[in-house]
């Protein structure tokens, strides 16, 4: 079995022009002095990353690996979630998502979508090249206007939404291939990939690609009322990346999952700080134990009430108390008996 690393903490909600969050060496710094020794790190932010660079030059990465390490920290992924929304987006959201691109491609759709595309080969590149297994990004989506079923769907809508985002998506899997990196998809409501049933259609879509993985957050699942224990069970094989992010679901009379179009601090589902929450992280981290998950859990912090650095001070210490270092032996060793087919045969009344 293995023991999971951690803790890590995803620093896309921590960077900002004031120090120490507006560079890596010290946000580096800022994370170990936490109790961190993972980083995941948005490659789109240019005050922490550079993702051609990286994608062209193993000195480039190294250095930067080498400096991580002299903090006591590791590079736990890379992250493309803005870039891979702009994979697939629907035209009812392109001003939306203009500013995921840089500005001299805002406006010009197909233009930014082969952007995100060649984003993400870079970063499959730049993964190699830093010795990352995983990688972190959204989907993109072309249908998620149409999550509801009404007005009714024509026959076969979700399903060329489906073969397209596979057709869109294959070309990059096969770079990730190539590189020897997962991708793993954070399944979230807003992108066409936000839950089990999805994942299963994208898959069919790209031939259960082997480098199609998923990014476990069960915080999603809770606002989406999902059983995200039943997750693992299901999907376990795919999990390749886990943000440990809390949330919790209050419904109530006037709104429920869909929210009311509420801000975050009046929604029945809103996401919450470790330890705030509703998620029985014990058992989460007991199942990836027991499923053997190889790779890290990393704080993703998204709270509409905490402080972001009490909850990264909190979360640091939350996810290492709740790492389970796993056994090398079984508890009941003491009283083996040491066996063999003759033996075993013997108890069975065989021989």
């Amino acid at each position: 079995m293995k023991t999971l690393k951690g803790p890590g903490i995803f620093l896309a909600q921590y960077a900002g022009n004031e120090a120490p969050f507006n560079t890596l060496p010290d946000i580096a710094r800022w994370a170990a002095s936490l109790g961190f020794v993972g980083v995941q790190i948005p490659s789109n932010d240019h005050r922490l990353f550079d993702l051609e660079k990286a994608a062209a030059s193993k000195t480039y990465c190294d250095d930067m690996a080498g400096m991580l390490a002299g903090h006591g920290i590791a590079i736990t992924e890379l992250s493309t979630h803005l870039q891979g929304q702009l994979v697939a987006s629907h035209p009812a959201y392109d001003r939306l998502y203009d500013g995921f691109a840089p500005p001299a491609l805002r406006g010009h759709t197909a233009e930014r979508q082969a952007w995100a595309v060649d984003q993400l080969k870079l970063a499959a590149k730049a993964s190699q090249n830093l010795g990352l297994s995983a990688h972190a990004t959204f989907s993109g989506a072309l249908a998620w206007h149409l999550f509801y079923p009404w007005p009714q769907r024509p026959a076969g809508l979700v399903e060329e939404a489906f073969a397209e985002l596979g057709r869109r998506w294959r070309p990059i899997l096969d770079a990730f291939d190539d590189a020897g990196v997962d991708v793993c998809f954070e399944l979230h409501p807003g992108e066409d990939l936000h839950d089990g049933a999805t994942f299963e259609r994208f898959l069919d879509a790209v031939d259960h690609h082997p480098r199609a993985n998923i990014l476990y957050d069960p915080s999603h699942m809770v606002l989406q009322q999902m059983d995200y224990l039943a997750f693992i069970d299901l999907y376990h094989e795919r999990i390749r990346a886990f943000h440990v992010k809390d949330a919790e679901f209050r419904p109530n009379g006037r709104a429920g999952v869909y929210g009311g179009y509420q801000n975050w601090i009046d929604r029945p589902g809103r996401f919450r700080s470790l330890g705030d929450g509703q998620i029985d992280f014990r058992a989460v981290f007991s199942k990836f134990a027991q499923y053997d998950y190889p790779g890290w859990a990393v704080l993703e912090w998204e709270c509409c009430l905490k402080d972001p650095e009490q909850g990264a001070k909190e979360g640091a210490v939350f996810i290492r108390d709740h790492i389970i270092k796993v056994t090398d032996h079984a508890f009941d060793d003491f009283v083996a008996t040491g066996a063999d087919q003759a033996f075993n045969r013997q108890i069975l009344g065989l021989d």
